[in-house]
């Protein structure tokens, strides 16, 4: 499985993290289609450059504040010193967690002493880090950059986030920093096909408990594995004879429940985890109910192109009727009506009850991730699907799907040949997905596709 290296975009408030975050990531948007989820703040996403994948996240603004008492107490007050404590944490665990650092300033402001504190913090990480002058947006102001040499970090890069400008300059130092052609290396181990179970959640919704509950039922740990993401650990299990890691990781925190800040680094390293697996089980707590956080973290998972399982754990702790099971259900359904098919099993890490459940489903979601659709059967349920619902027309234009393929696994990639791909609106992709998985449901796995216009094929 490929190493996907973490950028880290840092800097004091208004110097471009945003717009360069998202010049980074639209493009790769524009391609796989994001994923229709719930409604969240974008903190994570995936760009390609060079071949290699990244992911790359927006930390925010690390702001500046006189001390109580001064006459400036306002944000980026000229000359302070003094951090907020929370977004000093939330700076050192971006830093932390990432391979490659980007610290984006301002070329129309020059150094403040914000930047300074900023790349003080960041000379003693240790981590490759890389000067992004931003707001360049003429050739000519690109000489300005030289200014911040003065950080005492070694590479810096004049930029412009909005044109685009330098960007593509600043992108192959991320590159070489990151790794360099090493990072274009497959991994051949045949011994790293197997299913990996991410656990996530809030704290106290019983993921250590469920860790600990599926080791006693196996009893047969082959190894813990220290974790290459801090805070979570590998662990070894055997199940129908088959290796199996169980990656357990740190709580993700309800919003406000803790120092602003951390909450957005708790998900990151929770993502680190889903990175490395397969299929992620997100932890609901039954006497709590279905949490914001509970669907951004689906959200995340679903975009990282991993397989959803939902766990409702504490169900003994849950008083009951006939209906209960059958109402909770449907308002899950309801919640999580963006993950395509999700299973849902109800548990409880405490008593056992239905634990089976849980190792058989996600064995079940992985074997999924992995079928393949015959090209004959594809093109059949594609032909059916424009039988049943005509495709769009724009102006004269109809669309016209002429031919489709799987072209990848784990999660499915469906490359369909049409006319125009501008004729192809969401809803009508939406349609086709839906009779795709009529018949191969891929519970809880996103599906990609991608329209590509046929070369050598004209319109009749």
């Amino acid at each position: 499985m490929a190493h996907k290296p973490l950028v880290a975009l840092v800097g004091r408030p208004n110097v471009g993290k945003s717009m360069l975050f998202n010049r980074l990531v639209g493009e790769r948007m524009a391609v796989t289609d994001e994923i229709p989820g719930t409604t969240r703040d974008r903190l994570i996403a995936s760009f390609d450059w060079r071949g290699a994948e990244f992911r790359v996240v927006d930390t925010g603004g690390i702001e500046v504040y006189q001390p109580k008492g001064t006459r400036d107490e306002s944000p980026l007050a000229e000359g302070s010193k003094e951090f907020v404590p929370q977004i000093r944490a939330q700076a050192l665990l971006a830093v932390n967690d990432a391979d490659v650092v980007v610290m984006v300033v301002d070329i129309e402001a020059g150094i403040t002493a914000a930047d300074e504190e900023v790349a003080e913090i960041l000379r003693r990480s240790k981590k490759p880090v890389i000067v992004a002058a931003n707001k360049a947006d003429h050739v000519k102001r690109f000489d300005d950059a030289v200014e911040f040499y003065g950080l005492g970090l070694e590479q810096v890069y004049a930029i412009s986030s909005i044109h685009g400008l330098g960007v593509g300059d600043l992108l192959d130092a991320v590159f070489e920093a990151a790794g360099g052609e090493a990072l274009l290396e497959e991994d051949q181990d045949s011994d790293d096909d197997h299913l990996r179970i991410a656990i996530v959640g809030r704290p106290n919704v019983g993921k250590s408990s469920l860790v600990n509950r599926l080791l006693g039922e196996d009893r047969v740990i082959v190894s813990p594995i220290a974790g290459t993401t801090r805070d979570a650990i590998d662990t070894d299990i055997t199940y129908h004879n088959e290796r199996v890691t169980l990656i357990d990781t740190a709580g993700i925190r309800k919003r406000g429940k803790i120092e602003p800040g951390v909450e957005k680094f708790s998900v990151i390293r929770a993502m680190n985890a889903v990175e490395r697996a397969d299929v992620a089980l997100v932890l609901i707590d039954a006497t709590d109910g279905v949490t914001e956080q509970d669907q951004h973290v689906a959200g995340y998972v679903l975009d990282a192109g991993k397989s959803v399982v939902l766990v409702v754990n504490k169900w003994d702790a849950v008083e009951k009727d006939d209906y209960t099971h059958h109402v909770f259900e449907e308002t899950l359904r309801n919640k999580f009506n963006f993950v395509p098919n999700v299973p849902i099993i109800f548990i409880s890490a405490l008593t056992g009850q239905r634990i089976h459940t849980v190792l058989e489903t996600a064995y079940r979601v992985w074997e999924g991730r992995h079928v393949r659709i015959p090209t004959s059967e594809l093109n059949q349920i594609l032909r059916d699907a424009v039988q049943t619902h005509t495709p769009p027309v724009r102006g004269t234009r109809r669309l016209k799907i002429l031919y489709a393929s799987q072209v990848a696994i784990a999660p499915p990639l469906i490359l369909i040949h049409v006319n125009d791909p501008r004729l192809v609106h969401f809803t009508y992709r939406r349609f086709l997905e839906n009779q795709i998985r009529k018949q191969y449901p891929f519970d809880g796995t996103p599906m990609r596709m991608s329209f590509r216009a046929r070369e050598g094929i004209k319109e009749k």
